[in-house]
């Protein structure tokens, strides 16, 4: 008996996933009419952490749907912004994300960072035990099942990169709150609580000062502030979020 044939058309924005004759439009696919819409889709290279809907002959179908002979398949991509849940989100990211991570706990969000690589296995487990979105570039990763929630990161580069997170997923943004070293809270701190972190020119000509309250770590408006507050301006000026101080 002849396998199934079945036609998919992809969102524009999936078509870096796909093999280029599929990102022409609608092409056909033979399938082995057992699995599920869901494999299918992931074995042509689209993570399903990046399928916003499925729609077969024009109607929603849930991933576990196994696709008929002659069946119509849009493949659309993740709207954006995602709606917001009852908490805000909470991320993981992988160790090439370094530079991310600390952009984003810079903007207040909850950013927690695995460096050394502790292994796509333990990354998926802390995913789901900490119902954290695993942010990464591998696809093999957001394939995992134990994911709690994950997302593509479609960039290398860092400043597109965190519009890429801020338009998805619209976290609420809180600029100096947290420790960009370990994610923990920062805390208005005394210069003499700071003291033997501070260099002679650093404690004559600076008087504000915070410090993480789980590392230690001390903060304060370095000859690198001007740096770090253009980024915290051009999100908060595009996303919104408490006015850099």
């Amino acid at each position: 008996m002849d396998r199934p044939q079945i036609w998919l058309d992809f969102a524009p924005e999936l078509h870096l996933f796909v093999s280029a004759p599929r990102r022409a439009g609608r092409s056909a696919l033979r399938t082995d009419g057992a699995s599920t819409l869901g494999h299918v889709v992931e074995s042509l290279g689209v993570p399903l952490t990046e399928v916003g809907a499925l729609l077969v002959d024009g109607r929603p179908v849930p991933d576990s749907h196994v696709p008929a002979d002659a069946e119509e398949i849009t493949v659309r991509a993740v709207a954006r912004p995602l709606p917001s849940g009852d908490a805000p989100p909470r991320f993981l990211l992988d160790v090439h994300l370094g530079t991310l991570a600390r952009r984003m706990r810079l903007l207040g969000i909850d950013a927690a960072y695995e460096n050394p690589d502790i292994g796509d296995a333990a990354l998926a487990a802390r995913s789901a035990a900490e119902q954290r979105v695993m942010l990464s570039r591998d696809r093999g990763l957001l394939r995992r099942r134990e994911l709690w929630a994950g997302a593509y990161v479609y960039s290398h580069r860092p400043a597109e990169q965190l519009r890429d997170v801020l338009s998805r997923f619209a976290p609420p943004l809180a600029p100096w709150s947290r420790c960009t070293a370990c994610n923990g809270a920062l805390r208005p701190a005394t210069k003499t609580a700071v003291r033997e972190q501070l260099h002679d020119g650093t404690e004559r000509s600076y008087d504000a000062f915070a410090q993480c309250v789980e590392c230690g770590q001390a903060y304060w408006r370095g000859a690198h502030h001007a740096r770090l507050e253009a980024i915290v301006d051009d999100a908060v000026r595009e996303f919104g979020g408490a006015a850099a101080v």
